[in-house]
């Protein structure tokens, strides 16, 4: 219990620091926020237009549509501009509430790891590392990388130098740390 609590932590610790590098130092996400022409004017829009904090297709069929509307509105839209809104109607800087959830989160899915990882009998380094390596590209294939599939958000490729880089540290300490 004690190999699994530390690896978990020190793993998670790993993870959360590579991201805070790769998120501040680094400009490697700089494709992801980049700043909108006219953007007060697109807020004085946006806020005239949305009621409600959410993410937005536009355009896209109504949830009620048939699915001829929605083969009606796929067909309108070939071509033409789209985009993925989130909006909220306030902003609200809390960096200490989000660094604590964006620690334990890493924490939680590093012992996640560890925890499959110490099920794996014969157990070396080279075992533990590439496990650890294949569950967060996994992680990455299933979210960031469908959603770019889906969605053409930008940062494929820094969230998948994230991946490799965050989770090859947790895999380095992993294979070190459960093979001792």
């Amino acid at each position: 219990m004690k190999k699994l609590l530390i690896g978990g932590f020190v793993g998670g610790l790993l993870v959360f620091i590579w991201q805070t590098i790769s998120w501040t130092a680094l400009p490697m996400h700089a494709t992801e926020y980049q700043k909108a022409p006219n953007q007060d004017s697109l807020i004085q829009i946006l806020s005239s237009q949305f009621s409600t904090d959410g993410q937005f297709m536009v355009p896209t069929a109504d949830k009620n549509a048939t699915a001829e509307e929605m083969e009606l509105t796929q067909k309108n839209m070939q071509g033409k501009p789209w985009a993925v809104i989130s909006y909220h109607s306030a902003y609200t800087t809390n960096m200490t509430n989000n660094i604590l959830r964006g620690l334990i989160t890493s924490i939680i899915a590093a012992l996640f790891v560890c925890w499959v990882v110490k099920k794996q009998s014969p157990s070396n380094f080279k075992t533990t590392f590439l496990s650890t390596l294949l569950i967060g590209i996994a992680g990455y294939l299933f979210i960031p990388y469908s959603n770019q599939i889906w969605f053409e958000t930008p940062g494929a490729t820094s969230n998948f130098i994230d991946t490799l880089v965050a989770w090859s540290l947790c895999g380095t300490w992993l294979g070190w740390w459960l093979n001792r």
